[in-house]
C-alpha cells in the first residue's frame, strides 16, 4: 500500500471567512482515502514542511491581492525555486473577501502564479452553476458572508486535491 498523500493547507487565519474555508478544504481532503492533511499558518510551517508536502494548497484574505505577510513568507523561498523541489507537487488556493468585485480571483491568480513558477501542478474547480453566484473555477472564493455553498466549493476544491495528490502518489 502506497505512503500517504500529504496535503498542507496553509493559510493566514486573519479573517473567520478564511479560517472557515480552511477547515471546509480540510474536510474534503480528508473524506479522500489515503489523504493526510495538516492546517498550518505560515508562522508554524517552515520550508521543511512544504518541501515535505506532496500537495499545498494556499488560502489568504483578498487585500486587493495576497496578504502581505503571506507574500512575504512565500518570497522567503525562493531557494526552494532555485532547487525545483516544489516542482510536480499539486497546488491550488482559496480567498475570501468583504466584497463579491474586491479582486478575489485576482488573488487566486497570484498565488497560483507563486505555484507555477515553482513548477507546481494546478489544480481548480470544474464550472458549476453555483458559480454564477459564488466561486471561481480559478479556486474557492468567499465574498461578504460565508454561505452553505462556499464552504461546499471548499470541500470541492480540497477533495480534487487530495484525489490528485493520491493518483500521482501511486
Amino acid at each position: 500500500m502506497p505512503n500517504p498523500a500529504h496535503i498542507l493547507i496553509l493559510y493566514a487565519p486573519d479573517k473567520k471567512m478564511v479560517n472557515d474555508l480552511a477547515q471546509a478544504t480540510a474536510e474534503g481532503a480528508q473524506s479522500v482515502k489515503r489523504a493526510e492533511v495538516s492546517l498550518q499558518t505560515p508562522k508554524r510551517t517552515t520550508k521543511a514542511d512544504l518541501v515535505a508536502a506532496d500537495a499545498l494548497i494556499i488560502g489568504t484574505p483578498n487585500w486587493t491581492g495576497i496578504k502581505g505577510s503571506l507574500k512575504l513568507y512565500l518570497d522567503n523561498t525562493g531557494d526552494l525555486w532555485e532547487e525545483h523541489v516544489l516542482a510536480g507537487k499539486v497546488g491550488a488556493a482559496f480567498t475570501a473577501s468583504d466584497g463579491r468585485h474586491s479582486g478575489t480571483e485576482f488573488t487566486l491568480l497570484t498565488v497560483l502564479h507563486w505555484m507555477l513558477g515553482n513548477g507546481m501542478v494546478i489544480v481548480g474547480l470544474p464550472w458549476t452553476p453555483v458559480m454564477a453566484r459564488s466561486g471561481s473555477y480559478y479556486g474557492a472564493t468567499a465574498a461578504g458572508e460565508i454561505t452553505a455553498e462556499d464552504l461546499d466549493q471548499g470541500r470541492a476544491l480540497g477533495r480534487r486535491v487530495a484525489e490528485y495528490t493520491v493518483r500521482l502518489k501511486k
